[in-house]
């Protein structure tokens, strides 16, 4: 991780914080006001999670990102003109993005993902990553842990998502709310909140070994039960990439959906992931990458200010279910 200097804020930056500093106090600002963070993957998702980023007020965003502009973008991609197809979205994602705070440092990196080397994600204190193949997330991921580098992955499919969180060893304050006693003797019981901040560590698990993890044990069975097969249906759609080098597209929907359903029945039980699962998977749209995007910002921010415990380790977005819900895939 990049080692910081904590700055003071200026005056300009403490009045445009200043709700901010109400909310999570002054310490927090500084911390997030000098952090780098690696933002690879500007589709919908990854507009998402920079506005919500950027707005926090962080030091400096990189939008890495050799995409160029397709119409499929322009269903949730809000940085970008509907007259820049053919650009490169993380370019012309810049005015935009830039408009939200002038105060955060926003550049765009144009390079493949794949071609950097250890050296370049040291410049960073948190990565996110969208839209890499499985092998390139872990990839990034071992760096990140090497480096002491906080590592996010995220993805949208259609109306369906996913987040992960490899924070290694983290340490967060979190405040506990206990009720006390105010009441005399005798009389009616009356009591009143008092906030306790607590000093917590948690250590997670790499990428690579919850993919790893052994979901055909009885132990997730039974748990799959309660929250839903969104665990599978993301390795389902994570091997698609990977054989078809892209995504499903909704040009190909009844052949890309039998071939999702081909992976379905090599990986798992059919009766445990209906077809519907993979009816909605096509393109990103709006709502659920406004959802997605805004449980990762949330999470880098908690991640870099250290206030509040964090999800450990998976999040999942269900449109069957319209919920969102944490998964903790220990090894």
């Amino acid at each position: 991780m990049v080692e910081n200097v904590i700055h003071e804020l200026t005056a300009e930056e403490a009045e445009l914080y200043d709700r901010q500093i109400r909310l999570w106090g002054l310490e927090n600002q500084k911390k997030l006001r000098n952090s780098r963070i690696l933002l690879a993957g500007l589709n919908g998702l990854g507009a998402e999670i920079a506005k919500n980023i950027i707005l926090a007020g962080l030091k400096s965003v990189t939008f890495l990102d050799n995409a160029k502009v397709s119409k499929l973008d322009f269903a949730s991609q809000f940085f970008i003109p509907t007259t820049e197809e053919g650009k490169f979205r993380a370019e012309v994602s810049l005015l935009r993005a830039q408009a939200l705070n002038p105060m955060v440092e926003l550049t765009a990196d144009t390079g493949n993902l794949s071609d950097k080397d250890e050296e370049f994600f040291k410049k960073f204190d948190v990565i996110v990553i969208t839209e890499a193949s499985i092998a390139e997330q872990i990839r990034i991921d071992n760096i990140c842990r090497q480096n002491k580098i906080k590592f996010f992955a995220a993805d949208m499919w259609g109306m369906f998502g996913f987040s992960f969180a490899d924070l290694q060893e983290h340490e967060f304050a979190e405040d506990i709310i206990k009720h006390k006693v105010i009441s005399k003797p005798h009389e009616k019981v009356k009591t009143e909140p008092v906030k306790h901040t607590t000093k917590r560590t948690l250590n997670f698990p790499s990428l690579e070994s919850t993919i790893n993890f052994d979901f055909k044990s009885q132990y997730f069975a039974k748990r799959m039960k309660k929250t839903g097969p969104a665990y599978i249906v993301m390795k389902i759609l994570q091997k698609f990439r990977e054989d078809e080098n892209r995504d499903p597209l909704p040009a190909h929907r009844d052949e890309d959906i039998k071939k999702l359903l081909t992976i379905r029945d090599s990986m798992a039980d059919a009766n445990l992931i209906p077809d519907i699962y993979f009816e909605h998977v096509f393109g990103q749209i709006s709502p659920s990458s406004a959802i997605l995007g805004g449980a990762v910002a949330q999470e880098v921010i908690k991640t870099v200010s250290q206030k509040d415990a964090p999800h450990y380790n998976y999040f999942f977005f269900d449109p069957q279910t319209a919920c969102g819900f944490i998964e903790t895939i220990e090894t």
